[in-house]
């Protein structure tokens, strides 16, 4: 189960431990690297809501190894309350996995403007650090490499080493023309100076690329009201503007590498698993060629029909192969799961499509009544 440190701060160690357990659960995936947000903390005895401090860690790193490097971690002031990620690790009642936000991160994003993705006009996603820059992967590959070596985790779990959307809930986000999905999409593909050179290397021409989907953005927003483009959104659908089919294909080729990067800077004995969503290819996620160099993926199967959730997961089998671990991700967020059957269903689909396992969001965000929601769904998993 998905699980904040302040919620075992707030709830303490044992009842975590405890309330896991109960629900069938055998893995706790702490968040160890996370951004910001507002959240509402049905478990919490403390308090009811909460601002966690944007873009930092929750370990202790190693500061030898971040000597040499221009972007680096700040440690969350909550750490000063305990090291909640050394003690469960400690314990071992459970496997740990930590959680690990790796390029979404503001706060390093503003910090360092010349390291985050750009749109076609040169604009900059704060939010989001660059797959494609020097920096931002010597910053995440570090990030793994540190906390796998200190703290010997059963697994991390990788979110975000990729490109991000366009779309991002930011604080007062607006959009008064009611962008499409391919218009989110346009306006995601990153045209900064590192991903240009990168493609450029490749023999890819990512500036007339640019001037296409310049011109495509700016045709969107002179519409009285949103028009799709293609009425069946998918990665096909650039096969006759080769310029941009030739960069959307590319752009697989910083995040396969980046991921490579991880897994051989980490440590041996903790796999490597990456957070997926649904249409990867969207984030410049090539799921066959990103299996191929970790350890195994899991795949956000949110608000799916269990239909949906079966084919999705017989599609990621298929072309992961049978060698490497698959996970689905649900929310067990109400209405989007209206009940335990509900849950059991989609859980029974996603083990009928091929998954082994399955993360549950998020323990202190939702109300311990559905703990036992998540026991019921857990009694259709084999154990491991």
């Amino acid at each position: 189960m998905w699980t904040y440190p302040w919620d075992v701060l707030d709830l303490s160690a044992d009842t975590v431990e405890r309330e896991l357990s109960d629900a069938g659960l055998d893995t706790i995936s702490l968040a160890t690297s996370y951004h910001a947000g507002r959240f509402l903390q049905a478990r919490s005895p403390v308090r009811k809501s909460y601002y966690p401090q944007d873009g930092t860690i929750y370990f202790k790193p190693t500061p030898s190894r971040w000597v040499d490097h221009t972007i680096r971690p700040l440690v969350a002031g909550l750490l000063a309350e305990g090291d909640v990620l050394a003690d469960l690790c400690a314990r071992r009642n459970l496997r740990v996995s930590c959680w690990t936000v790796c390029l979404h991160n503001t706060r390093l994003g503003l910090l360092h403007p010349g390291a985050v993705t750009r749109n076609a006009f040169g604009d900059p996603n704060h939010y989001s650090l660059c797959p494609s820059h020097p920096a931002a992967r010597a910053y995440v590959t570090t990030l793994v490499a540190d906390v796998s070596a200190r703290y010997r985790p059963d697994a991390i779990e990788l979110e975000s080493p990729s490109f991000m959307g366009f779309a991002h809930g930011f604080h007062h986000e607006k959009d008064g023309v009611g962008l499409t999905a391919e218009g989110d999409f346009l306006l995601s593909l990153c045209f900064c100076d590192a991903c240009l050179a990168a493609a450029a290397a490749a023999g890819v021409d990512g500036e007339r690329a640019r001037q296409t989907v310049r011109r495509w953005i700016a045709e969107d927003c002179e519409r009285a009201t949103p028009a799709p483009r293609w009425p069946d959104f998918d990665f096909s659908v650039f096969a006759p503007f080769p310029e941009v089919d030739d960069y959307v294909r590319w752009r697989f080729t910083p995040v396969t590498s980046l991921i490579r990067a991880i897994r051989e800077a980490a440590h041996s004995s903790t796999a490597i698993h990456l957070i997926a969503a649904s249409h990867g290819w969207l984030d410049g996620v090539d799921l066959a060629a990103v299996a191929a160099c970790c350890d195994g993926v899991i795949l956000c199967a949110y608000d799916m029909a269990p239909d949906a959730v079966r084919q999705l997961m017989e599609r990621a089998r298929a072309t992961i192969g049978p060698g490497k671990y698959l996970g689905a991700g649900f929310r067990v967020f109400y209405p989007e799961m209206s009940g335990p059957a509900d849950l059991v269903a989609r859980a029974r689909a996603a083990l009928l499509g091929g998954a082994e396992g399955i993360n549950f969001y998020n323990y202190g965000l939702i109300p311990r009544a559905r703990l036992d929601w998540v026991r019921q769904a857990v009694i259709v998993v084999p154990p491991r």
